[in-house]
């Protein structure tokens, strides 16, 4: 459902928005809001939840749990787990559930919104780390970096493709950002509405590099990317997924060069 047409995907998001609206009315967050995209992860999901700190860094945390589009029972293991939920209808893609999470965080009041996968590779108890740097105004935007840090995983085309990408950014924008692919992002509540955001995939690289653009404060924490608890990645083949990150990161840069 990812490729149906914007005016499709505008309705379904709308429809969620609406319903999450009208299951936690006057909702107020806590400062730091999880955002989780979630698709059939209901194996994972609990124990995601289950490590995800009540506070991090002198603040409560709450964590919304965006599904898109799960044919399993990823909402109500989501709502068991503690979480707000809002559910897609249909499948509109991790960028397009992120971005309805980023605007639950907004309307709800969080200052600061930290992103995690909910198949586990992301290791929740490392919040902290990640967060800090936004909080003590050092940044405006922090990534968990698997290369400063570790990865459990063995798939050496990925490990390489994490290398490539992260040269390819820095040589774009002179920064000096080495994972441009990490689901685990803390960031100033603000960047995810300053920032153009379009992608219904691979939307990493889109955020970062816009956050760039806009000359916000990027910094890297190191971390450790786990296996998959359950259930087979959504990225698709290798060769394909390169492909379409790498165009990803090419459009985003000439679009921002030409916004600029």
């Amino acid at each position: 459902m990812a490729g149906k047409p914007t005016t499709f995907r505008d309705e379904v998001r709308d429809r969620a928005i609406r319903a999450f609206a009208a299951a936690y009315p006057d909702l107020r967050l806590a400062p730091v809001a999880v955002v989780i995209a979630a698709l059939d992860e209901e194996a994972a999901l609990p124990t995601v939840l289950r490590e995800v700190p009540a506070e991090a860094c002198g603040f409560r945390v709450d964590v919304i749990v965006v599904d898109d589009g799960s044919a399993d029972r990823t909402s109500e293991v989501a709502r068991a787990g503690g979480a707000y939920v809002a559910r897609l209808e249909h499948n509109l893609g991790h960028g397009v559930a992120l971005r309805v999470g980023y605007q639950l965080a907004r309307d709800g009041g969080a200052e600061y919104v930290v992103t995690l996968d909910g198949d586990g590779q992301w290791n929740p108890t490392e919040l902290p780390r990640v967060l800090e740097p936004v909080v003590a105004g050092e940044a405006d935007f922090s990534i968990g970096s698997r290369v400063l840090g570790a990865a459990e995983t063995d798939d050496a085309f990925r490990h390489a493709g994490v290398h490539v990408f992260g040269a390819l950014v820095r040589l774009l924008t002179g920064s000096e950002v080495t994972d441009t692919s990490s689901g685990f992002r803390a960031m100033r509540a603000e960047v995810t509405e300053t920032v153009r955001q379009e992608q219904a995939q691979y939307q990493t690289s889109e955020l970062l590099i816009g956050a760039l653009a806009h000359g916000y404060r990027v910094v890297e924490r190191p971390i450790t990317m786990r296996k998959r608890m359950a259930g087979n990645s959504k990225k698709g083949h290798n060769v394909l997924y390169g492909m379409r990150y790498a165009r990803v990161i090419l459009a985003t840069w000439a679009r921002e060069r030409r916004r600029a």
